[in-house]
Order: structure tokens, then sequence, then C-alpha cells
């Protein structure tokens, strides 16, 4: 069978089944990439070749970075900044929210930034008198602007500025993304600010994310006991436990002050129906306090026998703002910073020098490392590379592009770019916007070469449209990790999002070829 049919039957059942959601897409991307190589489109070593990319080592190491920067507090003390300096006027408020999850992103990633700063928002609103739902899809979409600001934004950065080098451009500048990432965080805080009052539902949340930001108290007068600010600090913290039936701990015998089996806890308080005991002989539904290092806290937490009222990672993550080795985490991420910024390794390098120094300097363990990486991501990219390569070599590539050049003619190359942009928004609603990039970027560089235009700006249109990601609650896991907290529904999101998606198809169409000229 013809390759380029064959190609294009794979393309349209990864898109359907993308679309379909029923099978993990982690599956759909291996699928796809067996596929390819089963029918011969593609050889066994082009077909694995995805999964040995740069990119996907350069995408491994930065979820390494983000979540020290998590994990260490940074992005909490920001929102804490936010809670304490925001006032009370709305306006304020949703600018200062964007801003920050803006800059966030820039660091830490979309994903990252919303669920860090999605309880102190929730706060915010709170203490405000608004609804959740003003403030929180103004923090994701603020999130998808600013994804756009530095070329560690976004894994579809990472990919965009692989595939221009890939192409023959030269390399996409690290801050150089923000030429156009700084024009949309202006212009979707502008469009929120303006219309969000109108368009955003005011409904209240059924279910919120708790605030652990004045735990140290809530538990000091929980237990009667009289310094809140001693239970918390950078190196120790404390955990509150309940036996649950049939543990294996019922008919121990526990007191304050003792030391656990594990030899790393101290037990600080016990209750039993909210009364305190100094000594008991444990039965399911007794709470303790305990007290340790937040390394052997999230160690033992996971013990079978006892349930964790809140994980020891959220409250530190809340209550202990600039936590253990934050400096640290910030002096290794601006040594990575300034080695993107200066090219002088390549960027997957960067990145991976940058993970090892967190670990190296013991801002993360080896364990905290490994579970950062989100292998959804890594295979999804691992297993659409494929794809991306048979678009390409089959002819798929200059086919579509053909077609689409036929169809807008030779009249302006502003109409190639809004067309290219027009398809990835579409695709990007429905499926992931990285697996959108991977199946767009090829046709865009083929529609370079046969207009003879430069491909930096039909990329770049791609990227600025991956990130309009703003009609459906499941266009990306920024948009569905707001919709529970926010109270909202599918239909809310394009009522906010389409006037956004038309500020970003703009500036993709109008602005891009200013500072990536087609010629």
């Amino acid at each position: 069978m013809d390759p380029i049919v064959v190609t294009l039957v794979v393309l349209l059942a990864a898109v359907v089944l993308f679309v379909w959601n029923r099978l993990p897409v982690e599956l759909v991307a291996i699928g796809v990439a067996l596929a390819l190589v089963v029918t011969g489109v593609l050889s066994a070593e082009q077909t694995l070749a995805g999964f040995g990319d740069p990119v996907i080592v350069f995408i491994a190491a930065l979820f390494v970075v983000s979540e020290a920067l998590d994990a260490t507090g940074v992005t909490t003390w920001a929102g804490q900044q936010l809670v304490r300096r925001a006032g009370t006027r709305r306006w304020r408020i949703v600018t200062l929210v964007m801003v920050l999850v803006a800059l966030v992103t820039a660091l830490i990633s979309v994903n990252g930034a919303v669920a860090a700063l999605l309880p102190m928002v929730v706060v915010l609103a709170m203490r405000i008198g608004e609804p959740p739902s003003q403030l929180l899809m103004p923090l994701a979409f603020g999130a998808h602007a600013g994804s756009l600001l530095v070329l560690t934004g976004t894994p579809v950065n990472v990919l965009i500025a692989e595939l221009a080098v890939s192409a023959g451009q030269r390399p996409i500048g690290f801050f150089e993304f923000g030429l156009v990432g700084v024009p949309l965080v202006v212009g979707t805080i502008l469009v929120t600010v303006l219309l969000g009052p109108k368009l955003l539902p005011k409904r209240a949340a059924t279910l919120a994310p708790r605030d652990l930001s004045e735990h140290a108290h809530t538990l000091a007068a929980q237990y009667s006991l009289d310094d809140p600010e001693s239970l918390f600090s950078r190196e120790k913290g404390v955990t509150e436990i309940v036996v649950p039936p049939r543990s294996s701990f019922v008919g121990a015998t526990v007191f304050t002050g003792m030391v656990t089996s594990s030899g790393q806890l101290v037990v600080i308080a016990i209750q039993r129906a909210g009364e305190d005991l100094t000594e008991a002989t444990l039965v399911a539904g007794d709470v303790m306090l305990l007290r340790g290092t937040w390394d052997a806290l999230d160690k033992n937490s996971a013990d079978p026998g006892v349930v964790v009222v809140d994980s020891p990672q959220s409250v530190r993550r809340q209550a202990v703002p600039m936590g253990p080795r934050a400096r640290t985490a910030l002096v290794v991420l601006l040594g990575m910073v300034i080695l993107l910024a200066t090219g002088i390794v390549p960027a997957a390098l960067a990145a991976l020098a940058a993970a090892a120094a967190m670990v190296l300097f013991r801002v993360l363990t080896i364990g905290q490392a490994h579970r950062s990486i989100s292998w959804t991501t890594l295979i999804l990219v691992g297993g659409m590379i494929p794809l991306s390569t048979a678009i390409q070599v089959s002819g798929a590539a200059d086919l579509i592009a053909g077609g689409l050049v036929s169809a807008v003619g030779g009249a302006s190359p502003y109409l190639l770019v809004l067309g290219i942009a027009g398809v990835t928004v579409v695709l990007g609603q429905l499926i992931s916007n990285m697996a959108t990039a991977l199946i767009i970027a090829p046709i865009a560089i083929a529609i370079a070469g046969e207009t003879g235009i430069s491909p930096l700006p039909l990329l770049m249109a791609v990227a600025v449209a991956a990130a309009a990601s703003f009609l459906t609650p499941v266009a990306t896991p920024a948009n569905t990790m707001v919709l529970g907290p926010g109270a909202y529904r599918f239909g809310d999101y394009w009522k906010l999002g389409l006037p956004l998606v038309v500020l970003f198809l703009l500036v993709a169409t109008l602005l891009v070829p200013v500072f990536w000229p087609f010629h």
C-alpha cells in the first residue's frame, strides 16, 4: 500500500482514538509507532529513534527541575506574597494572579504552576468574597499565555525549537519566545479583566483544595500545643495520622515523647474522640501527631497501617514557603537558564545537568526525581515523533501542504500562517497540544518548502496556536484541574476562551512574521 495512504490512515486513527479518549494516550502513541513499523512506512531504527530523541531527555529533566522548585516551596512563597499584597479590587487581583502564574509557568510548566497556585487562589477568592470560578479559569488561561515567555515554558516550545534546527534554520533563543509571549500575556490579562466578569460564571464550588497555609495554628489549637511556629521548619515538620480499622497498630501502646519503631519520628500528641491523652493502647479511630524530618514523614506516611490526614508534601508546600534548599534550587535554575540562553552546551545537556544537580545537592531525593517525571508525556512524545517523521518521509506532508497552498493560492503567506494556526487551534482542543504540534509541524515545514518561505514563522505560529487551549476543559490538564474547584461546566470554557483564541490567531498571523520574517 502507498506509504502516504498508510500514514494518513494512521494519523486519522490516532486523532479518532485521542478524541474517543477510552484508551490511555500512551497506548495510542505506542500503537501509532508500532503501526508505522509493521506497515513498512518506517524502519525499526526510525521508529525507535523517537524514544531516543534529545527532546525526550530535555523534557524529562525539566520535570525534575520543576519538581525541585515546587517541592522547596518557591511557588508557595510566591503565592503567599500574592495573597498578602493583592488587596480587594477584582481587576487588581485578576491581573496579579495571571502575571504570577505566567511567570511561574515560564519556570516550571503550565500544569505545575496551576497545581501549585490553585489552593492559594481559592483562598484568595474566599477572602475577597468572590466565588473561585471568577479566578480559577483566569489562572489556567494565564498559565497558557505564560508558556510562551521562554523556551522551557512548555514541551511544545522545546519541540518547535528542535524542529527549526532540523529544518536548517538558526536555533530559537531561550528568551526569543517572549517576543510573542509578552504581548500574549498582556492581551490575555486585558481580555480577562474586561470580559471576565460578564463571561465567567459566579458559581460556588462543592469541592475545593484545602488551605494549609495556617496549618500550624490549626494543629496547635486541635492538640492544645503551646508553640505553633515550632511545628514546621525547613528541616522538620509534623503529620497527622489516623489508626484505621484492622490496622497492625491496633493494640500497640504509645505515649507522647516516644520514638516510633522506625527510629525517625516522635509522637508529640495523641487524641481519642477529641480527648487529649498522654498514653494509650491504640484502637481504631485514634489520632496521633508525629514529628520528624520531611523525608522521614514522606517515607513513613506510606505505611498501610495508618491513614494520613494531609500528606506531608502538601503541608510542606503550603505551610513552609521557601523551605529546605530553596535557594539552592534557585541557583541551579539560574545556572540552567544561563546555559540555555548562551547555548554553550546543547539544551538537553543543560537541563540534564540541572536535574542531576538538584539530586546531588539534595534538593530532591532520587525517588522524588523519579516520581516527578510524567511518563505519560514522555511516552506520548516518543510514540508520536515517528508519526511526525512518517508524515515527512512518506510524502504526506508535501501532499497536505500542496493542497493547502492550492486552496489558499499564492496571494499572501499570511493566509498560509492563518490556515496552519487555525488547524492547530482546532486540533488542540481535541487532543494534547504536544500531539497536535507533532502532527502539524512537519506540514508547516513542507508548506515552507513548497512556497519558498522560511519555516520559522510557520513553526512559531504552530507554537502560539498550540498554546491557545481555551475552549474545552479537556484541552489540557491545567483546564481540567480547575474544573471541579471552580464548579465549571463544559460549556463555560468557550465563552471566555473564544475571544482569547481570536487574540492568539491574530498574534500568530500578524505579529509572528514581524519577528520571524517570511524571507
